[in-house]
């Protein structure tokens, strides 16, 4: 048996080796990274980087952010808007360490944002292209927008019932409430809370169960709103899934989101329709009732200005018809100088039948004349005065 050594003695030698080897030297890696366990006080972060085949680990190895880089997982959040967590994949620059007590790890000094910012774009177009060759009723157009059944869906003239899709005691919850039960007008509406998780691995899933629980419920819902409070270290990733796109599509009730990221637009919003904030979304409704208010106020007054032209055409005609009948009056004829005749009690207007001999009266504006007819003589339609 060779004669053993010390522990700290191996330990040195390979301390030694990785000097020598890697002192001073950064590396660019891509890796996965898990048990993400962030420090933000003490601005330290620790991690594990490995890779796959398949469901299975190949190769793993610590990782570190220590405080004089902590700001780069501060930079990636706000700049790919997705929370450092476990699950993701980045590129990095590293430096090989070695500690006698915990072994090696990769102490991590810079992380490549266009790396994530392009993973997450391939994949968002991924997702695009996956919606639409797999469901022909999701269609893009030249500029960019996208036709789906659920923006084919009519809205209603006016919103009421409203089905609201967010995070418990959330700024988007509160927010959307709010504007919503204390708008200005006084509209009621009826708000019911589908509350869930919005962000993390698992959101998607949640939502889309949140949207089966809504037609599932048997209520007669307007608009289902799906919001969010906004923040830059909000995980944004579950709204850039196929499969809650591919349900906020086909969904057969229109479909709201405002879910507070002013500077993306996610694959939810493009396939529903988009209105930014929760803010937004809650005067958008107030709006469309309060425009519907205003045409109703409109189409009131045209109303009532129309019948009263009408009762004042008819007032009018009226007074015209009073007239004509007052100028026919015989009363009024016989005072313009014309006389009546009238034989056997009544009024004659065809005097051929007269025979001479007949007895007939003659009346006039102040007198009344008997007479006997002494001859009918044809007139010749020459009146000469």
């Amino acid at each position: 048996m060779p004669q053993p050594q010390k522990l700290s003695d191996l330990v040195n030698e390979i301390d030694l080796t990785i000097r020598n080897r890697f002192s001073g030297n950064i590396f660019w890696i891509t890796a996965e990274i898990t048990d993400v366990k962030k420090q933000p006080a003490k601005q330290w972060c620790f991690l594990k980087f490995i890779e796959k085949e398949g469901a299975n680990i190949t190769t793993e190895m610590r990782g570190v952010f220590w405080s004089n880089a902590y700001h780069n997982i501060v930079a990636f959040e706000r700049e790919t808007q997705q929370v450092f967590t476990s699950g993701l994949q980045i590129t990095c620059g590293v430096r090989v360490r070695f500690h006698k007590r915990y072994g090696i790890d990769l102490e991590v000094l810079e992380i490549d944002f266009a790396y994530a910012v392009g993973k997450l774009e391939l994949e968002r177009k991924h997702t695009l292209i996956r919606l639409i060759n797999e469901n022909p009723s999701i269609q893009m157009l030249a500029d960019g927008r996208y036709i789906t059944l659920n923006k084919l869906v009519v809205l209603p003239r006016v919103f009421k019932s409203i089905a609201l899709i967010t995070a418990p005691a959330s700024d988007g919850y509160r927010d959307f409430t709010t504007i919503i039960q204390q708008n200005k007008y006084g509209y009621a509406f009826t708000v019911h809370s589908f509350l869930t998780t919005i962000q993390g691995d698992t959101a998607g899933q949640l939502i889309i169960q949140q949207l089966r629980n809504i037609l599932e419920s048997r209520i007669h819902f307007d608009v289902v709103v799906i919001v969010r409070g906004g923040g830059s270290d909000i995980d944004f990733k579950s709204f850039n899934e196929y499969e809650l796109a591919r349900a906020v599509a086909l969904f057969p009730l229109p479909v709201f989101t405002g879910i507070g990221h002013d500077r993306n637009t996610s694959i939810v919003d493009l396939m529903a329709r988009q209105l930014k904030t929760p803010t937004d979304v809650a005067g958008y409704i107030i709006d469309n009732n309060m425009a519907f208010e205003r045409e109703m106020d409109h189409l009131k007054e045209r109303f009532f200005n129309s019948v009263r032209n009408v009762l004042n055409d008819a007032a009018t005609a009226l007074t015209g018809y009073k007239q004509r009948v007052k100028n026919l009056h015989p009363a009024t004829i016989l005072n313009k100088g014309f006389a009546m005749i009238k034989l056997d009690g009544g009024i004659v207007s065809d005097g051929s039948n007269i025979q001479p001999g007949a007895a007939i009266k003659i009346v006039l504006k102040d007198n009344i004349l008997e007479s006997i007819v002494t001859k009918n003589t044809a007139n010749d339609k020459q009146i000469n005065l």
